[in-house]
């Protein structure tokens, strides 16, 4: 927002140049406060001045430097200073080298903690400048999209200096291992900028891949694998020993899988990382799984849950006892929605336990429990040992065996609400998966209040999203599945509305409005980001005698249908008509139910 003393020299200057007369001024002030926006920006809007015009009057108002950058040459030196993520986060793009300062051109200079936290990045005192957004697009788009070139210089453009094959001395052992000069170790500055570059582009995990002759660097972004960069093979056994030393595993041990955890600070933050280690043909696979607690979303609604489908898990949660079941593959955000509910439940009259493998995300005002099989942990026993603590409400990571599912019930009956996780293709599959494990078919239907099943679709970049007209064939499969769900005409769209949770759902028809992304500087091919697609079904009469009767996956899935649950196919398409996602990204995850 700018100051008065900034808008008032602004606005005096467009007068004086007679680009703004003092009647045309006072109707874009009241616009801009119909339309609740600032002045310089209803001016643009309006086309009095250009975007690229009023940057240059803020930079003169707050006596900033301004500079132009398209076509000018971009010194590499300059480029590496700052990763690619971190330039569109901030909009600032490095554009020279002078002594120990480093030029930045930014939308914003006047924001202080992104230049002091660039500064302390960099190691240098930063020069802030203004430029227009194509400037800055134009420098971004000359940054490198991988992190080849800051490993390169981590190492001093000799990968370490070890020869493929060697084994690692005891001076880069050491160098590993030390405490104060593990830092500036190559290895742990290559390491670092690697686990850095993850973080920024918000990445679930890495994935460290041994080649016959390189080492393959993955990240999985928003859901797929993107292959980030290629390091020399002979990288390969420092960087997985010093991986092995950051998360206490043995270093020596190159013939059995091995499972750590460690923590290291991004911009301010604590990140936690899961390590799994595991040999194969050509070396060690080194999967990291990185838990950044700064990016938990921890509200059903924000999670992508909307009308009935919310409805139904408040319903099963506000029971006294009972279980709310999550379901879906791996990666599909069950345990997300777990934590969701719990904070929706915590309150300082109930006392909550968690058994979980492993503790993801740390939950003030709640028990948490890892578990440990080495030392006869299990969810089994853990679940034994909590029933002992009082619990009001427990959660289950996962109900993996009969014995679990077993305590699970238990628990449910004698009084407790209990959250756990299934893996099944469906939310239908949840209850013929609990006769697969021989629970009694009477004492599911007494304990399953909610049933959850979901999965992750990527979601379209705001910035750049665009509407188009749906192709006939995209408009065939969206009527066949949303026949019964869309609103036949306008009397009826209020009900849909509140049965769905969407409120700008257009009336079945022959011709429909979609919507992609084309793919900008903040985004990632036109998506950025995640949200559930899912399927919640309650126990009912019906339900609870096809159990009796030990009724099929697709008979209960045709009950729940015929009760008013949405399938998860259905929501992605809704979430598709009012702009959330794309077709085809709901095609890709969903196209099986």
């Amino acid at each position: 927002m700018l100051s008065r003393e900034v808008e008032t020299q602004i606005v005096n200057y467009l007068v004086s140049q007679k680009i703004l007369t003092n009647q045309s001024l006072e109707e874009q002030k009241q616009l801009a406060n119909v339309k609740r926006r600032g002045l310089l920006q209803q001016l643009i809007d309006s086309q009095i001045i250009s975007e690229n015009d009023s940057v240059k009057l803020l930079a003169s108002a707050t006596k900033t430097p301004y500079v132009e950058l398209i076509d000018k040459n971009i010194p590499q030196e300059a480029l590496l200073k700052i990763p690619k993520q971190l330039a569109k986060e901030y909009m600032a793009a490095p554009f020279g080298i002078v002594d120990r300062n480093l030029n930045i051109a930014m939308l914003d200079p006047s924001n202080l903690h992104a230049i002091d936290f660039l500064a302390k990045r960099t190691g240098m005192h930063i020069n802030a400048y203004m430029a227009n957004r194509q400037s800055i697009d134009y420098v971004i788009n000359k940054m490198s999209d991988n992190i080849d070139q800051e490993v390169t210089k981590a190492f001093g453009g000799d990968s370490g200096g070890q020869k493929e094959g060697d084994p690692i001395d005891q001076e880069t052992l050491s160098q590993l291992e030390g405490t104060d000069i593990v830092q500036d170790a190559p290895i742990t500055r290559a390491l670092n900028g690697i686990l850095e570059s993850a973080i920024e582009q918000k990445a679930s995990d890495i994935h460290i891949e041994p080649r016959e002759h390189n080492l393959k660097i993955r990240f999985r972004i928003d859901g797929l694998l993107k292959e980030v960069m290629t390091l020399p093979k002979n990288v390969e056994p420092a960087l997985i020993s010093r991986i092995k030393i950051m998360s206490k595993l043995k270093i020596d041990e190159h013939r059995i899988p091995q499972d750590g955890q460690a923590q290291i600070n991004v911009a301010d933050r604590d990140v936690d990382l899961r390590i799994a280690i595991a040999p194969i043909t050509y070396g060690e696979q080194v999967v990291i799984r990185i838990l950044d607690k700064g990016s938990l979303s921890i509200e059903l609604s924000k999670l992508g849950f909307r009308g009935m489908a919310l409805e139904r898990i408040y319903e099963g949660i506000r029971q006294p006892h009972g279980m709310v079941l999550s379901t879906g593959p791996t990666g599909s955000g069950k345990s997300t929605t777990l934590y969701a509910v719990l904070n929706q439940v915590k309150d300082e009259t109930v006392n909550i336990v968690t058994l979980e493998d492993p503790v993801e995300y740390k939950m003030d005002g709640i028990n948490q429990t890892q578990i440990n099989t080495a030392v006869g942990l299990t969810f089994a026993s853990g679940l034994r040992s909590i029933l002992r603590q009082d619990p009001n409400i427990i959660m289950v990571g996962e109900i993996r065996d009969r014995e679990t599912a077993d305590l699970a019930v238990q628990s449910a009956l004698t009084g407790h609400l209990v959250l756990s996780t299934l893996h099944t293709n469906s939310a239908a599959g949840v209850l013929p998966r609990f006769l697969d494990m021989e629970i009694e078919p009477f004492l599911i239907a007494s304990t399953v209040n909610t049933v959850i099943g979901q999965r992750l679709v990527r979601k379209i970049c705001e910035k750049c999203k665009v509407s188009y007209q749906a192709d006939p064939a995209a408009v065939e499969i969206i009527n066949k599945t949303l026949e019964t769900i869309l609103a036949k005409d306008s009397q009826d769209l209020e009900r849909v509305a509140q049965w769905t949770g969407y409120q700008d759902l257009p009336l079945f028809s022959n011709t429909y409005q979609v919507y992609k992304g084309q793919g900008c500087n903040n985004c990632s091919n036109g998506y950025k980001g995640r949200l559930g697609i899912c399927e919640v079904y309650s126990m009912t009469q019906t339900l609870e005698e096809m159990l009796l009767k030990r009724a099929t996956t697709a008979e209960i899935q045709d009950q729940t249908i015929s009760e008013g649950m949405i399938t998860m196919q259905q929501d992605g398409y809704l979430k598709a008509l009012v702009g959330m996602t794309t077709i085809e990204e709901v095609e890709r995850v969903a196209s099986e139910f």
